[in-house]
């Protein structure tokens, strides 16, 4: 594969459509690579941004300004990076010629619970969990109690848990209506799904780039409030569960097509694996790769969308914490103790131009010769950041 360099009328370029921390990653590896980057979002100075070619402030959900900005550039691959953008300018862009990763239906597909849960269920015949699609507060209360208490709600479409709650009883269903109105994306219909008393939920990323497939080690994860706080790979599996996860997601990327990384999330018990769902992008769970692996899911992610081989070597075990704000800001600052520069541990702080209470500004990731103490080592040292105190400038601060 020939590489020319950026900036030039022969340059190979990608669109970040979203430009999160997920996509800073992505710019930096292709970056490495000599890719131009076009970072796209709907706020200014996002982490991508900061560390892109040229870098654009849009609504990705307006048609007319997502497919102004793709013909405007002329992008050789266009990379969504999260599900709030409009699924109708994906598909014409397809139409007009423009290559979507990993394809405009997979985005249609995994951007909606609806979509995703029936091709896996109904279609591809996998195992999941009861479910039922509700659009009002009384077809909620029948979904409940035909599912079965408890049950997780969720908006058909949003991400990072916004939205999502657990109803324990029918008195918790009106407080999970009206938590489901704080979804990333559309709340006018949600879904209704058994509480599966798995044992432990898994992270299985899985990069194709039409030539072939390969597998990350399992990631386990810790959730609150339906968004990762922790990771950790490998996660222990039997073999027997390890082999029925892969040729779960094997089917499912499959049948979804197209070239990258796909973070699939599978419920476990004992030997029997459930899909739970699946994101055709770098997963906020495999962050951990950024210390555990010779490629991360972020350069895998490129690879696979340039084509190009993608095999790695696993290095040791590891976990993540992710550090979240406890205060509001406009002009964030992260106080981090020095120790979590060490040997074993370092830290990913994300740039993002504001904080809120709860927002993800960073990550800890540890190493050890076991994931289970490298998980603990990062429940320790999540607690040495904070970003509730005042930081005091490096530089004279001119006045304006």
């Amino acid at each position: 594969m020939d590489f020319p360099a950026p900036l030039k009328s022969n340059s190979i370029k990608i669109m970040l459509l979203g430009s999160g921390e997920l996509g800073k990653e992505v710019a930096i590896e292709a970056q490495r690579l000599g890719i131009e980057v076009i970072a796209v979002d709907r706020y200014p100075d996002a982490p991508a941004h900061q560390v892109a070619h040229e870098a654009h402030v849009i609504d990705m959900r307006d048609d007319a300004a997502v497919l102004e900005l793709i013909r405007r550039v002329l992008p050789d691959y266009i990379l969504p990076e999260i599900e709030a953008i409009s699924i109708d300018a994906l598909f014409e862009a397809e139409r007009e010629g423009f290559r979507v990763i990993p394809n405009a239906e997979a985005v249609n597909k995994t951007m909606n619970r609806k979509n995703i849960r029936k091709f896996a269920a109904e279609e591809l015949g996998l195992k999941t969990s009861a479910y039922r699609f509700v659009s009002s507060l009384e077809a909620l209360e029948k979904a409940a109690e035909e599912v079965g208490y408890p049950c997780v709600i969720k908006p058909v479409m949003s991400s990072s848990g916004h939205g999502q709650s657990v109803a324990r009883s029918p008195e918790d269903i009106e407080r999970s209506w009206e938590v489901a109105k704080e979804a990333r994306g559309d709340a006018s219909e949600l879904i209704v799904e058994e509480f599966v008393r798995f044992d432990y939920e898994i992270t299985l990323l899985t990069a194709r780039n039409e030539k072939e497939t390969v597998f990350c080690e399992p990631i386990g994860h810790e959730q609150r409030g339906g968004d990762y706080v922790f990771s950790w790979q490998p996660a222990r599996m039997s073999p027997v569960a390890l082999e029925k996860a892969q040729a779960i997601a094997k089917r499912v990327t499959d049948g979804l097509g197209g070239r990258g990384i796909f973070g699939v999330e599978l419920f476990v018990k004992g030997d029997e694996v459930y899909f739970s769902e699946v994101s055709p992008r770098p997963h906020d769970t495999g962050m951990v790769t950024l210390i555990t692996q010779s490629q991360s899911e972020f350069a895998l992610h490129l690879r696979a969308v340039l084509g190009l081989p993608l095999g790695f070597a696993f290095f040791t075990p590891g976990a993540s914490a992710a550090y979240k704000a406890k205060s509001e800001s406009v002009t964030p600052c992260l106080s981090i103790e020095e120790s979590l520069f060490s040997s074993d541990s370092f830290v990913r702080v994300f740039g993002k131009p504001e904080s809120h209470e709860g927002r993800r500004m960073a990550v800890v990731l540890t190493m050890a010769p076991e994931a289970e103490a490298a998980l603990a080592l990062a429940r320790e040292r999540i607690g040495g950041i904070d970003d509730s105190g005042e930081c005091t400038p490096s530089r004279p601060v001119s006045e304006e």
